[in-house]
């Protein structure tokens, strides 16, 4: 929304299609969607996880690992990784403090390192010395590493010096950073990957859910249908004592009803003073359909553990952009739209999966459902306060290359784009490999299920290959590291990686992300590192030490 990311795109970049961050308006916004979604499902809890019995992998996982907390074992192994958490939040800690005396100018410290060499560095190849990148590495999956890393070399590495060649052919030569040059293709090419993905899953988590339901109902009917008793000893002592308390403190239908139709309504008529370009008769469309998809998201999340939050909220971008229009600022309506509905849809999927846990830990349904109304509460007020401490301390967040590049925001900027203006603003060519990239992500997805879990694990995931197409594969250098050392720690020990990794990996994400806050009030108090720390060619360091030779005469 914000003039920094729209003057990147360089279309539909008019005060209608522009609103930049201000706290006020951010708390606001979001206390005034941020609840709909903890109301909207509420109703089915019981229907969701004791009828329907749906898995909730998360939080069935979480609730194990809190289980295991309340045996011996698991409570001696839990003050080790919370140690061992604590050591590699203070080692990350300080190496991203020692790091910032460094980066006294522009591309200058650790983090610039042309590791690879000065070729690969101007291509985005190079290892930043990133303690949190390394750390996300040890926690995401192999294939997702990989996949990262096969989307970068395939960017980056070959696509992209090639379409280079073609400027003043294909685009005008003149129009570095502008989505008619390069950063075009970068941008819609990676969207395309982005939205084959999300359609291919979308259709196949609601295949699943929609012949699960339909089975669930047809087993039902057939219970009601005979009329034999069923066995009681089939369930379990811990399930039935697991169902009685779940049972017992019920959240009033009428309470959970009267709370979603009154926030809907505050909500719609408050949501047309903060985005005047976002109508009043869009924002009740959004939430009438808003249940029924929340219901499709959190059903689909209880079979998969996949939430599709992000692509309800680009059918928003293209659905409540495309009806208002690009006279009528439907970029920034698109985008309003969008985070209206991801916040209801992912709320309530992850609603559902904190009431799995609560009911394998026999946990009050009643006290979660008031802590998440709290927890919500305080993060409407807590997030925007530290985003608006980053975006007051660091002056080129959302610009790419720098520490911050926010890559989404552009690439959902340019949906809302697309949603509103269609394909005309694109660049030559860049519509027939958009058309091929959208559909390389329906077919390898395809190839996945198809072939089965055994070669499927080897097929890289669409998903994460788009995301170094516009961001650079320097991160995935730094996710493949953590792979590689959590796969050397595995062949030494597995169980103590299995146990520690998880802990070590955390520790160091916690600890430069810690980093992070002193480093945004130093920039604040206008102190700056002492030291720049750059790294030239030969040629261009021989021409700088004659110009400082020259000075000094």
């Amino acid at each position: 929304m914000s003039e920094t990311i729209a003057k990147q795109s360089t279309v539909a970049d008019d005060s209608q299609n522009i609103k930049n961050p201000r706290l006020g308006w951010m708390i606001g916004f979001l206390f005034v969607v941020s609840f709909l979604g903890l109301f909207s499902l509420v109703p089915l809890r019981k229907i969701m996880i004791i009828d329907y019995k749906l898995t909730y992998p998360s939080g069935t996982a979480t609730a194990n690992l809190i289980n295991s907390f309340h045996t011996p074992q698991g409570a001696n192994l839990a003050k080790k990784q919370v140690r061992t958490l604590g050591k590699l939040s203070v080692c990350s800690f300080l190496w991203g403090f020692f790091q910032w005396f460094y980066t006294g100018g522009e591309d200058c410290g650790f983090s610039n390192f042309p590791s690879l060499g000065l070729k690969a560095y101007d291509n985005k190849f190079f290892f930043d010395f990133s303690a949190s990148y390394v750390g996300v590495g040890m926690i995401c999956p192999y294939i997702v590493n990989i996949s990262v890393l096969l989307g970068g070399i395939l960017s980056w590495g070959i696509m992209w010096p090639l379409i280079g060649n073609k400027k003043g052919d294909w685009y005008p030569a003149d129009a570095l950073g502008s989505l008619n040059g390069l950063q075009g293709y970068r941008v819609f090419v990676a969207i395309a990957l982005i939205l084959g993905d999300g359609l291919y899953n979308f259709v196949k988590v609601m295949g699943k859910s929609t012949a699960a339901f339909a089975s669930q109902i047809r087993s039902r009917r057939s219970a009601r249908t005979h009329t034999f008793a069923i066995d009681a000893s089939a369930v379990s002592f811990d399930d039935k004592r697991r169902t009685e308390l779940f049972l017992q403190d019920q959240i009033p239908k009428p309470i959970a009803y009267g709370g979603y139709l009154l926030l809907a309504a505050v909500s719609t008529a408050t949501l047309p003073h903060i985005f005047p370009q976002l109508r009043w008769y869009y924002v009740l469309v959004a939430y009438v359909f808003a249940p029924a998809l929340a219901f499709c998201n959190a059903y689909g999340a209880g079979l998969t553990d996949w939430s599709l939050a992000s692509t309800y909220g680009k059918l928003a971008i293209f659905a409540i952009g495309g009806w208002a229009g690009a006279a009528h600022g439907g970029v920034l309506a698109g985008l309003a739209a969008c985070g209206v509905m991801m916040n209801i849809v992912s709320t309530a999927s992850d609603l559902m999966q904190d009431f799995k846990t609560g009911y394998l830990t026999l946990a009050s349904p009643r006290s979660m459902f008031i802590s998440q109304i709290i927890g919500t509460a305080m993060g409407c007020v807590i997030a925007p306060s530290v985003f608006w401490l980053f975006l007051k301390a660091f002056d080129d967040i959302g610009i790419p290359g720098s520490e911050y590049p926010a890559p989404n925001a552009l690439v959902y900027r340019n949906m809302a784009i697309l949603g509103v203006e269609g394909f005309s603003s694109l660049p030559k060519n860049c519509l027939t490999l958009c058309y091929v990239f959208f559909a390389a992500a329906v077919l390898i997805n395809l190839l996945r299920d198809v072939t089965g879990k055994k070669v499927g694990r080897w097929i890289p995931l669409p998903m994460a290959m788009a995301i170094p197409f516009y961001l650079g594969s320097y991160f995935a250098i730094d996710m493949c590291v953590g792979s590689l050392i959590l796969f050397v720690w595995e062949r030494i020990n597995k169980a103590k990686a299995d146990a520690f990794g998880p802990a070590v990996a955390s520790g160091l994400i916690c600890g430069d992300g810690i980093w992070s806050l002193p480093q945004s009030f130093l920039a604040l108090a206008k102190v700056k590192p002492p030291i720049c720390m750059k790294f030239l060619s030969r040629s261009i360091n021989l021409k700088v030490d004659s110009f400082i030779e020259s000075l000094s005469r």
